[in-house]
């Protein structure tokens, strides 16, 4: 046999029937070409028939201490994780997480197991076999998707896909005819735990919608669906019909009467700020009042002012002390109109009057 010259670039061109022909010192020499975890996310994961590889290289067997610190650095750990992963949701992808995140280079192979093998040893899927695929290629933890996958692992599929670690939650699971599927891997030391989820799967999900099935099925009539593809009777679907118009009823009379408390919030809260301002302005008034008309007021000042005022306009003034006086003669008597304003109670008669007047001509005549 001929002596072949390898190297990286011309290794993964010879057909593997040659490549199982080559001699092991050329064997050894081989690099490794598995596909390598992807680095960036942006297309989603590719189905394992896409792959073109086939690596030539011997696939020594690890061990998981070996795994732990890396090596071998020329390829990364090969983790094969499976399930139905109906209805995917987040305990799905932590299990696949905690996949992936076994080892420092770790490359995370899926298997999906197909419609027919899931309903004879499982049972009937929400979601066909092509959704869950689908579903699983753009979970950033997974590196490529194996389809119909096997519910058993043999040999030949660990060596097909030349798989260093199985991971899968620790508790047996018993399907097949077998306690534990997983119970060769186990024993062959390729099994790594990974811990579920609680609270969280797919049984539970179905659960909350059969428990609340009428919700739902209102809900997609509602929405446009019709009765045949919801699988509703007639009588059914009526009932539905009839729960949603008196649904809809409730939530108008609930709306009016969130309007209703509104509207009277508001008028109770101008009412109290009509009364507020009332309150306001009638302490003002009251105290605008008192301050004119109180015992200390403003009226009672300018009124007394005014009075003063009038008794002095009306009481005559004491005269200079230095201004000349006349003398009187004796026979001059007081004024009749002084007199009676000294003895207001006793008003001059007309006759005493004209006497005075008689009396004052007289005297101005002796003056002359």
């Amino acid at each position: 046999m001929p002596v072949l010259s390898i190297d990286a670039e011309s290794d993964t061109d010879i057909p593997k029937s040659l490549c199982d022909e080559l001699p092991l010192e050329i064997m050894e020499e081989l690099e490794h070409t598995c596909p390598h975890p992807r680095s960036t996310i942006i297309a989603p994961a590719p189905f394992a028939e896409e792959t073109t590889y086939e690596c030539k290289a011997p696939h020594e067997k690890l061990t998981i201490a070996q795994a732990c610190i890396g090596t071998p650095v020329d390829r990364p750990v090969r983790v094969y994780a499976d399930g139905i992963f109906d209805l995917f949701h987040s305990g799905h992808a932590r299990a696949l997480m905690q996949a992936k995140n076994l080892f420092p280079n770790s490359y995370l192979l899926v298997g999906v197991c197909s419609d027919e093998l899931t309903h004879k040893y499982k049972g009937f899927t929400v979601m066909n076999e092509t959704e869950r695929y689908e579903a699983l290629r753009h979970c950033r933890y997974v590196d490529e998707i194996i389809t119909d996958a096997p519910w058993t692992l043999t040999p030949e599929f660990l060596e097909k896909h030349k798989i260093d670690f199985v991971a899968h939650d620790d508790f047996p699971y018993s399907s097949a005819g077998s306690d534990d599927v997983y119970k060769h891997i186990k024993e062959a030391g390729m099994f790594v735990p990974t811990q579920r989820t609680e609270g969280i799967s797919t049984s539970d999900i179905i659960t909350r919608i059969v428990r609340d099935y009428d919700v739902y099925a209102r809900r997609n009539l509602q929405r446009g669906y019709t009765a045949k593809e919801l699988n509703v009777s007639f009588i059914n679907e009526k009932k539905y019909r009839f729960q949603n118009q008196v649904d809809k009823m409730k939530e108008k009379v609930k709306n009016v009467e969130e309007k209703s408390k509104e509207f009277v919030y508001k008028v109770e809260e101008k009412s109290h700020d009509l009364i507020q301002k009332w309150e306001e302005k009638s302490r003002e008034f009251i105290g605008n009042f008192l301050e004119l008309f109180g015992p200390d007021g403003a009226w009672k000042q300018m009124f007394q002012e005014r009075s003063g005022r009038m008794l002095q306009s009306l009481s005559p003034r004491d005269s200079p002390t230095g201004s000349p006086t006349r003398e009187r003669s004796p026979s001059r008597s007081p004024s009749p109109t002084l007199s009676w304003m000294h003895n207001k109670s006793s008003p001059p008669s007309p006759k005493g009057a004209s006497a005075s007047i008689s009396s004052m001509s007289e005297g101005d005549e002796d003056e002359k």
